[in-house]
């Protein structure tokens, strides 16, 4: 017979950051503490509200099975102390053991029979040693109790089968009776199964489901937009936080003072998001509109007319002082602030901020130079980029950097182009964001990413496992992006050691070192890159194996063709080919302690089979050097298909390991020279499949 467990953790409020996690983790916990003891289910869900994490699990037997085990014990004759020691573990006696001959030996078993316990009991023990060892990110006591939790619990309801379970926590019982919405139904109401329960807490203002709760809130946010007339900004972040604020959402529409209006919406923006978790609603043209969104977790009888008032006056007070600061920061020029980089610490073995800068400003020009940008444009704005840090903005508001910059830079009659680079100096952040695509922008991202990669890897503070504090896999990505999505002709290693020279400080690793280590590590991340693309990673570590390839455009393109090459019948039987011309020239150099990589004597080559391959390895030698030169990879690569024919008559018609010993040491130079011709292309021995 198959019975419902349904479990509820009533609470204070649940930060809403930890919210996901901890239904997860009590799914998890429970379901390895059943199965643990035997016990097996049809399904089992987890929800979670700001006050309540609750828990069903279907189709469990009544009790567990009953099981028989059997242990073998010493051999028969053995020392008492070591049947003493079995017996004891066993809980059996000596009466109750078995002997048998197992054809090694007469030796003592044991059969356990252990009898099913009931569910109800397994489920108590599992819920109580599930709740002690919950991981709560951060926990707290309360009262003068020893146990922890993330916030006080006030109730536990544990029904198995309908019945209590008598689950308890610290001086919490399990019952049958929860509560509803904090202030719309606080009265206690009993409950016997999940769906009665879950009807309860419906009529009972809680909107159990945190899916169903978020879809609620952009259901109604979209609706009351439209009824203003404006467009929701969406933003996922602050939608997942806002359904763990609230039990039972309601949408509400507050204005905001036209006189704030002047400062820029990414300061309204901000500020209305990150101090009072507001959504913010946009004009036609994108900009931002004078009304915001509140969502309250209360119904009133006005509508909403007084939460709305005191959400107005409290964004008043913050919105004045993001005018105070935009109104004060414009006093002061940002090349003024300049002298403040110098107190600002970048790195203690890389120096300050203002060390920084410098360094950046001298690579971003030689960087825009090379890319056909303005190099003193490129240096202005690389200067100025990180001017805005000591600005009151920033200083309450750390996202807006660079962004706020811009605006400062546009007030004190920058060029526009030094105004945009300061904004998009720390693009792209991840996959998500957009890449710069204006050459001084671009220039100055460049040249802020490579210094720190560089930097850190000079001083071995490199990413190690799972662990990068300072997101330099993130600064990679970064570069690969701006190169491969701009079309970039760079070589890494030059940027590399650019970058190193501009370094003042002492750097522990030379620069040949640093260069190295980064372009192994370019490697790694452009195979994650790649990876989304449907580009296999092996195609890049068999280009990447032929040395001094760092542009990452040619690279790609040398990929490409190679990945087209492969996908044709020439291409895959081309590969095997090699593979066996490779494997019997190793295992034949092994054998002999010799290297056959020198060159082919064409006076014994005998077979027409064997000089007909000598040739085409000569025309195709003829035919990839230009053709790799200009960059022509797919007619390169058309040139190696060409080798097919006389590769496959030559192993169908040849034998290379001949009696004659002249002979076989010419053939297998020759097999050797498919290897070195193919490896003008890629290193095929890295391609898998």
């Amino acid at each position: 017979m198959a019975a419902e467990l349904l479990l509820e953790l009533l609470s204070e409020e649940i930060p809403a950051r930890m919210q996901a996690r901890a239904a997860e983790d009590l799914e998890r916990m429970v379901a390895e503490g059943l199965k643990k003891n035997g016990l097996t289910y049809t399904g089992s869900r987890s929800y979670v509200t700001p006050r309540r994490l609750a828990l069903v699990v279907e189709g469990l037997p009544t009790a567990t099975p009953d099981v028989a085990e059997e242990r073998r014990g010493p051999r028969v004759g053995a020392p008492a102390q070591a049947l003493d020691g079995f017996l004891k573990g066993a809980g059996v006696t000596v009466e109750q053991c078995e002997q048998r001959d197992t054809g090694k030996g007469v030796f003592y078993f044991a059969v356990i029979s252990r009898k099913g316990r009931p569910t109800a009991e397994v489920i108590k023990d599992v819920v109580e040693q599930t709740m002690a060892d919950f991981p709560w990110p951060k926990s707290m006591r309360w009262g003068s109790l020893p146990m922890r939790w993330v916030r006080p619990l006030q109730g536990i309801v544990c029904l198995f089968d309908g019945a209590v379970v008598p689950v308890s926590f610290g001086p919490v019982a399990a019952g049958s009776t929860t509560a509803g919405h904090r202030f719309l139904s606080p009265a206690s109401f009993q409950v016997s199964e999940y769906s009665h329960y879950a009807s309860q807490l419906a009529a009972a203002k809680v909107v159990l489901d945190p899916v169903e709760r978020r879809h609620s809130i952009l259901r109604q946010a979209e609706e009351a937009a439209a009824r203003e007339g404006l467009t929701l900004r969406r933003d996922d972040g602050l939608l997942a936080e806002v359904t763990g604020l609230v039990e039972w959402p309601v949408v509400l529409v507050g204005s905001i003072d036209p006189a704030f209006m002047e400062v820029p919406d990414e300061v309204l923006i901000t500020s209305m998001r990150a101090h009072q978790k507001y959504f913010s609603l946009l004009k036609d043209d994108g900009r931002l509109a004078n009304r915001f969104l509140v969502v309250a977790n209360m119904e009133t009888k006005d509508g909403g007319k007084a939460i709305v008032a005191g959400n107005e006056r409290v964004l008043r007070a913050r919105l004045s002082d993001a005018k105070f600061f935009w109104d004060t920061d414009r006093k002061l020029r940002l090349e003024n602030r300049l002298p403040k980089l110098a107190e600002r610490l970048y790195y203690a073995k890389l120096g300050t901020m203002a060390d920084k800068v410098e360094r950046v400003a001298g690579m971003a020009r030689r960087i825009a130079r090379a890319i056909g940008a303005d190099g003193d444009l490129a240096g202005r704005a690389a200067l100025l980029a990180k001017a805005d840090l000591s600005s009151e903005m920033v200083g309450e508001f750390p996202e807006l950097q660079g962004v706020i910059g811009r605006y400062y830079a546009l007030n004190d009659g920058e060029p526009m182009a030094v105004a945009d680079a300061i904004a998009e100096h720390y693009s792209p952040q991840g996959p998500n964001d957009r890449c710069p695509t204006a050459p001084v922008s671009v220039a100055v991202a460049l040249a802020d990413k490579m210094d720190a990669l560089v930097g850190f890897f000079a001083i071995d503070e490199k990413p190690t496992g799972s662990k990068d504090p300072f997101a330099l896999r993130r600064a990679a990505l970064g570069i690969i992006r701006l190169i491969l999505e701009n079309g970039l002709r760079l070589q890494l290693l030059e940027l590399f050691r650019g970058a190193y020279g501009e370094f003042k400080v002492p750097l522990t690793a030379t620069v040949e070192t640093t260069a190295g280590d980064l372009l192994d590590f370019f490697a790694d991340r452009l195979k994650v890159h790649l990876r989304e693309q449907g580009v296999r990673h092996d195609l890049i570590s068999a280009v990447f194996a032929l040395g001094g390839e760092d542009d990452l455009v040619r690279l790609l393109a040398r990929v490409e063709a190679l990945k087209d090459f492969l996908a044709s019948d020439d291409g895959a039987n081309l590969l095997t080919a090699y593979r066996r011309a490779a494997n019997i020239v190793r295992i034949e150099e092994k054998k002999d302690g010799i290297s056959y990589s020198g060159g082919v004597d064409a006076s014994l080559l005998t077979a027409a089979e064997e000089r007909a391959l000598h040739h085409s390895l000569a025309e195709l030698r003829q035919a990839m050097a230009p053709a790799l030169g200009a960059e022509r990879f797919a007619e390169a690569m058309g040139a190696l298909a060409r080798l097919r024919r006389p590769v496959d008559q030559f192993f169908d018609r040849v034998t290379v390991n001949c009696d004659e010993g002249e002979l076989r040491a010419n053939r297998l130079r020759l097999l050797s020279q498919i290897e070195a011709a193919m490896g003008m292309i890629a290193d095929f021995s890295r391609i898998e499949g």
